[in-house]
């Protein structure tokens, strides 16, 4: 059994550390070195256990008298499950041993000097700003990284955030504020995101950060003994003081300038280089092209970028399937691609989810559209029965202190259509603010008489053939709403015990969380004998109908064929013996409430119980005894309580962990009533829609989901389509009254009563037909009920296109190709609507359904406008105050309870781009996301905030392919760009969003910016005009390519570039949106030798800016030496030593011939394996101080490199440990013993310089 020795003490984060990757550990695979998980041991090792002076913990003993590993460091990784790695292999290992690095050897040193003081363990001497100061230092590259990245390295935790985590327990715990706190924010986001995570809650808890006020057991000034220093924090402390004595000059330097007042402040300047908002001004009638001929605004601004260009796009028709073709039936090689989108409920407008759903299906879109595809996106907008009669319902008591009866019907239905006028542009108005592709003119509305039409039509054929009919079921009920409700509407709240809830109607919290047990006398019992039962709903034991227990429960064997007394209806109910009851829960006797409660129905049916209904649709209490009769249901609760304990037979209560099923809209707590609804039958439909995926004819992605579907499927349950509203479509079923002596009045429950028409004339010559009399003797009643939204809604693909009438539209576009939507909706509109294709068009109406992950807010959970926690799409786009967006809240219909809760955060302008960019960066994640887009794209450099256009593109371009004048850096980036195509399209046919964003965005900015423009400036201000000709048409092949690329995740910014681009041919199309996309065939400049030298002079300039910022040298260019172990290594060096003095900012770049020893004063750096750089330093550094940080250095690399050496002798190593892992440490150890070579020459070298 492996030992992991830990210190008890509760801030010790190296232990933290250790202990947290073993929980990831246990969680996993196990741990990463491939033994057992170890024991946990809060204290030191023996010293009789260990073969040398007692470790530093952590310290893990690989089994007794097996390998010691200390240090967090090494613990960590051998006990994290796939050691260094996680997602991305060896490259994501390199970048976590980075991070890992840097915690180590800068967070930590700075953690600890800014919180030791505030604990008292440091000497109060010490100049706190100082070590603040240091803290901020090393936070910002955190901060800067964690821009664009939820986690350091990938999109889970890894060794690298555990590290970095851990580093900063203390800052967080003791030092930083909440304003230090806000001016870290990505860093704050990050530190609670992990701390959350359930593997660093169960070793950290809850983690409570420092407020401000700080309660110290120990003051400030009283010493601690301290362990000896070693000579590595000796030097650290030195630097530091160094650091310090230059900070303390300056401030003095600075106390010496004149008074402001004698020269010209200069904050001017900076108030000059900030314009505002810029926007575009230029007079451009709606609907005409923008104009561009003046020079682009020296600021990116996205109210300028983004104005104009929409109704441009509306007004040439650019979104419409004809457009380019004489009618949408014209044959098209390129294929047909149809999307209809989820209608948003018009509920007055849409939210970041709403917006995630729409960018992903707009890129979608967009390229299909870029492709030569007939492409239709349809628009459309759902009535939402109860969520828009309760926000109507709630408009009108609040202006006008009326309820809908007090209206009547057909008043109140036309309020509603006047709200839905007013509101329902909004949402439109924001789909085109967010550049979405739709064809306008085939918006619909699912009231609209088009759309009403088919609901009748479906409800009238599935009622003629049976598969909707009349039935008394359970369903759930809201007493609010006074309607049946879906169990989509129905949230359930977990309790753990005793809890009081608020109920809609009543003063006092409801009591909930509590089981209450009473006894039942037992009928003709000599002895008092009872029965004892339990409920958490003791309202209900007035609909009791008789007592169950297990056939083989033997307690109860002597009871069959008994009955027990109810205590206030004094009626007999029977003891049935039923399988369903546990005879370990309680006593072993449940009561049975047909009525109420769907396993009690169940019980009921097989026994042939009666159900005793005791609640009217409002909750009061019916068909029980006085003093009950007519109380609401809650204080029933308490009145039958007290009556029970009046007669003797209360037997306790006890906490009792439930759910209570809430009414999401209305809050109420939803009951289970018995009441005549409409159903639909669903075992065969459900049978064809799971047999449509098995055979494959229908694609679910992520195919995770195929699994849920099938679940469902394979147990579905008939549909309740009736609600008990006024807004909505009315169900077209009519009850029959027969004017004959001949024909016996009907019943509800009756179905044979029950007639369904197109019109009341049809209904009424179908009734006389059943019935034999002549229509003049029928009377019919129409249902007073409305039919489900989702029963609209899954008729939605072929109900817009025209269906059942004949269409071109439903001719062409029908199957649909793509359902893109949220998972969480899966069964309730996309089986609905896969069911009701099937059965009602004999087609699928889709091919493919791709499911995206969920955006939650702070608290998890899903943004809903009853909780008062969406965000506006417009807010991100424009941006919005703190203060805007209180004023919201205050004006929406949320409760005011919840109104405090949801104050939370404030919008800065991102534009559309930034928005889209955003969503769709993250929609296949398959995790829900709790960060608004706003909060990953505030950064300048943070891409998309504005595509650079160089200087020196004055060309007129005239060949998309090679001349052969290419440059090596011509080729390289041409190379880069095939394969950013290459990624692009490979993400979007594989609905990989994340692939496409991280190709498109390392392409441009890492690439082509960083890169290719900056070798770029010498070349065009050369005296070469063929290679400079060359490089401009280079260029503008990858701006031109790299646009188009773009264009469906970020149109509006696409279309203002590309418009200012020169045209290689008259025949250009007019528009971005439907120029082709860039194809691998159009793109076929792969260049592998190309890509291989510039990945040398990358590697190159990546080590002499490290070298450059370790040394500080900022301001000058040194002169750099490349030392090559072979003569084509510095062949290659000396062919892109050019670029590396353009992209690293040296001095002379040479490449020193083979055994040739590298100048006097260098610091050196490992470029790679073959090429190592020297940095002249002779004359700027100080070669006692460098040579001390290397010492440290050495003996850092002799650490890892003796740890690798022990791991990989490890006798269960080669058969417990992957391959893959094998490998990499392989390499690693490689590495880091030509790291240890360098660094031995290194010290020789300052050696010889003292």
């Amino acid at each position: 059994m492996s030992i992991l020795y830990v210190s008890p003490h509760p801030d010790a984060f190296p232990s933290l550390r250790a202990l947290i990757a073993a929980r990831y550990g246990e969680a996993g695979e196990g741990p990463g070195w491939g033994g057992a998980h170890p024991r946990v041991c809060l204290q030191p090792p023996p010293t009789s256990r260990t073969p040398f002076p007692p470790p530093r913990l952590p310290a893990l003993e690989q089994g007794p008298g097996g390998l010691w590993v200390w240090g967090a460091t090494a613990v960590a990784q051998l006990l994290w499950p796939a050691g260094l790695g996680g997602p991305g292999g060896s490259r994501a290992a390199v970048l976590v041993q980075q991070w890992v690095s840097y915690a180590d050897t800068e967070l930590i040193p700075a953690a600890c000097g800014a919180s030791l003081p505030a604990l008292g363990l440091r000497s109060s001497a010490q100049d706190p700003q100082a070590a603040l100061g240091a803290l901020g230092r090393a936070l910002s590259p955190l901060e800067e990284w964690l821009r664009l990245h939820t986690y350091l390295a990938g999109e889970a935790p890894t060794l690298a955030d555990l590290a970095a985590v851990t580093a900063l327990l203390l800052p967080f715990r003791y030092v930083l504020d909440p304003s230090a706190r806000r001016i870290w924010g990505n860093v704050t986001r990050w530190f609670i995101t992990c701390v959350q995570q359930p593997e660093f809650r169960a070793v950290l808890g809850e983690v409570v950060l420092y407020s401000g006020a700080r309660l110290l057991s120990q003051q400030p000034g009283s010493e601690v003994p301290a362990p000896p220093k070693t000579a590595t924090q000796l030097k650290k402390e030195a630097k530091k003081r160094e650091k310090l004595e230059k900070f303390q000059q300056k401030q003095k330097s600075q106390q010496q300038q004149p008074p402001p007042g004698e020269k010209k402040p200069k904050p001017e300047k900076r108030g000059k280089r900030d314009p505002g908002v810029i926007t575009y001004d230029l007079p451009t009638p709606s609907g005409e092209k923008k104009d561009v001929s003046g020079t682009m605004p020296d600021s990116y601004s996205p109210q300028y970028v983004e104005a104009a260009w929409y109704p441009w796009w509306e007004q040439q028709g650019f979104f419409k399937p004809e457009y380019g073709r004489a009618s949408v039936s014209a044959p098209n090689p390129r294929g047909i691609f149809m999307m209809c989108i989820p209608p948003p409920n018009v509920t007055g407008s849409l939210h970041l989810g709403h917006a995630l759903t729409n960018a992903i299906q707009d890129s979608l879109t967009r390229w299909h559209r870029m492709r030569g595809e007939t492409t239709l996106w349809n628009p459309g907008c759902d009535h939402a029965g109860i969520a828009t009669q309760v926000v109507v319902e709630k408009k009108l008591w609040r202006e006008r202190g009326l309820s809908r009866h007090q209206l009547g019907r057909e008043a109140f239905l036309r309020e509603v259509w006047k709200w839905k006028e007013e509101k329902g542009d909004r949402i439109y108005h924001q789909l085109k603010k967010l550049g979405s592709s739709l064809d306008w003119n085939r918006a619909c509305f699912t009231m609209d008489p088009k759309l009403s039409a088919a609901v009748t039509e479906a409800f009238v054929r599935l009622h003629e053939e049976g598969v909707i009919y009349r039935s008394t079921r359970l369903v759930n009920w809201s007493c609010t709403l006074n309607s049946a409700i879906s169990d989509i509407e129905v949230d359930k709240k977990e309790l753990t015990g005793r809890t009081l809830l608020s109920v809609p109607g009543y003063k006092e919290k409801v009591e909930f969380g509590v089981l209450v047990s009473f006894a039942y006398k037992v009928q003709g019992s000599d002895s008092d004998e009872e029965v004892v039962v339990a409920t958490t709903r003791i309202e209900t034991m007035l609909g009791d109908v008789a007592v169950a227990v297990h056939p083989k429960d033997p307690r109860y064997q002597h009871l069959k064929g008994r009955s027990v007394i109810h205590p206030f209806s004094s009626q007999s109910l029977p003891i049935v013996f039923d399988d369903f009851v546990d005879m370990e829960f309680g006593t072993g006797a449940v009561k049975i409430t047909p009525a109420h409660d769907q396993n009690d129905y169940e019980v009921g049916q097989r026994h042939g119980l009666e159900a005793i209904s005791i609640m009217d649709s409002r909750g009061a209490l019916i068909n029980v005894p006085p003093p009950f009769l007519g109380l609401p249901r809650f204080e029933a609760r308490k009145a039958v309580l007290a009556a029970l304990k009046e007669r003797g037979l209360f037997r306790g209560i006890e906490d009792n962990p439930m759910v209570v099923p809430l009414c999401n809209r209305s809050k109420d707590v939803v009951e289970p009533l018995l009441r005549p609804q409409w159903y639909v039958r669903c075992g065969e439909m459900a049978q064809a829609a799971s047999a449509a995926v098995t055979r494959g004819d229908l694609r679910i992605l992520p195919e995770a989901h195929q699994r849920t579907w099938h679940a469902w499927m394979d147990n579905i349950r008939d549909w309740c389509i009736s609600r008990q509203l006024w807004w909505g479509h009315r169900i077209p079923a009519y009850f029959i009254t027969v004017s004959d002596p001949a024909v016996p009045p009907g019943e509800d429950p009756d179905g044979r009563y029950w007639v369904s028409g197109r019109s009341e004339a049809e209904a009424r010559e179908k009734a006389a037909k059943e019935f034999g009399v002549s229509p003049d003797k029928i009377s019919l009643q129409q249902d007073e009920d409305v039919l489900d939204t989702w029963f609209s809604s899954g008729l939605f693909p072929f109900s817009i296109l025209g269906w059942p009438n004949h269409s071109e539209d439903l001719n062409v576009f029908y199957p649909g190709t793509l359902l893109e939507t949220g998972h969480d909706i899966l069964f309730f509109w996309v089986a609905r609507m896969v069911m009701l294709g099937l059965k009602l068009t004999g087609k699928l109406p889709f091919r493919e359904v791709y499911l995206h992950a969920i955006v939650r807010d702070a608290h998890g959970r899903k943004m809903s406008k009853s909780l008062g926690n969406v965000i506006d799409p417009l807010d991100v786009i424009h941006g919005v105050s703190l203060q805007g967006l209180h004023d919201q809240l205050l004006n929406s219909n949320l409760d005011p309870s919840e109104v405090e809760k949801a104050k939370e955060g404030q919008v800065p302008r991102t534009g559309s781009g930034a928005t889209v960019w955003a969503e769709v960066g993250e929609a296949a994640s398959g995790r829900p996301r709790l960060t608004p887009p706003h909060r990953r794209q505030t950064s300048r450099r943070g891409f998309p905030s504005a595509a650079p256009m160089p200087s020196g593109l004055d060309c007129v371009p005239t060949r998309p392919r090679p001349g052969g004048y290419e440059s090596l850096v011509d080729r390289w980036i041409r190379s880069r760009l095939t394969e950013a195509v290459r990624l692009s399209n490979q993400g979007f046919q594989a609905y990989d969003f994340p692939a496409v964003t991280t190709a498109q965005y390392s392409f441009w900015l890492y690439e082509l910016c960083d890169v290719y423009v900056e070798c770029l400036k010498p070349v065009l201000n050369g005296v070469d005009q063929v290679v400079a000709e060359c490089a401009r048409q280079t260029l503008y092949t990858c701006l031109d390519v790299g646009l188009r690329l773009l264009s469906p995740f970020m149109p509006f910014v696409t279309e203002e570039l590309f418009q200012r681009l020169p045209r290689r041919t008259l025949q250009a199309p007019p528009s971005l949106c439907i120029t082709p996309y860039p194809e691998p065939s159009e793109c076929s400049w792969r260049d592998p030798e190309a890509e291989a030298a510039m990945e040398l002079a990358l590697s190159i300039t990546r080590a002499v800016r490290s070298l450059r910022a370790d040394y500080n040298l900022t301001r000058i260019r040194p002169d750099c030496f490349l030392e090559v172990t072979d003569e084509a290594t510095g062949a290659l060096a000396s062919a892109v030593s050019g670029y590396v003095q353009a992209l690293a900012s040296a001095g002379v770049v040479a490449v020193l011939a083979l055994g040739a020893p590298a100048p006097q004063g260098c610091a050196v750096a490992l470029a790679s394996d073959r090429c190592s750089v020297h940095l002249q330093l002779q004359g700027l550094v100080d070669p006692a101080r460098e040579l001390g940080k290397l010492q440290a250095k050495r003996g850092e690399a002799q650490r890892q490199a003796q740890r690798l050496r022990e791991r990989r002798a490890a006798s269960s190593y080669p058969t417990k440990v992957p391959l893959d892992v094998q490998e990499a440490d392989k390499v690693k150890l490689q590495q880091t013993e030509a790291e240890l070579r360098k660094v031995e020459e290194a010290i020789a070298l300052f050696q010889k310089m003292l």
